[in-house]
């Protein structure tokens, strides 16, 4: 397998609430949900950097798919990190994030690795981490 990950997908409860979660709140770019003409198949995508896309699926979809029985989001099993080019940007996206509905984690603070860093979870209690890191800017675009 070539290290590499093209699609991030999250089990939702609600894919609409969902969608408006990330479009609408967060500002990210989607056509919305689609796949709706086939059963268990409604999902939604967004384009982010680096050519990688976030799905937004159904946890009853997947579990339709996989088999598996569905089961609670464990925030602490897998987090989503969101790397900023400057400091304030942590402190911009963590607000934006609060206003669109997400749940302040951790709000923004020093890092022991010299770092500036929050943490919000969206409605289905995905964690996600708001990071400024100077060793590790994100690439632009």
């Amino acid at each position: 397998m070539k290290p590499g990950i093209s699609v991030l997908t999250l089990g939702v409860a609600d894919l609409e609430r969902s969608l408006a979660f990330y479009r609408d709140g967060l500002g990210l770019p989607t056509e919305g949900i689609i796949g709706q003409e086939y059963d268990h198949g409604a999902v939604a995508f967004f384009d982010l950097s680096g050519g990688m896309k976030l799905a937004l699926w159904a946890q009853a979809d997947i579990a339709h798919d996989t088999g598996l029985a569905v089961q609670p989001i464990s925030p602490t099993a897998v987090t989503i990190g969101h790397n900023v080019a400057r400091r304030e940007e942590v402190d911009q996206n963590l607000a934006a994030a609060a206003q669109a509905g997400a749940r302040i984690i951790k709000p923004a603070q020093d890092t022991f690795y010299g770092g500036y860093a929050g943490y919000f979870c969206d409605p289905d209690g995905h964690l996600w981490e708001i990071v400024w890191n100077p060793q590790m800017l994100p690439p632009e675009g």
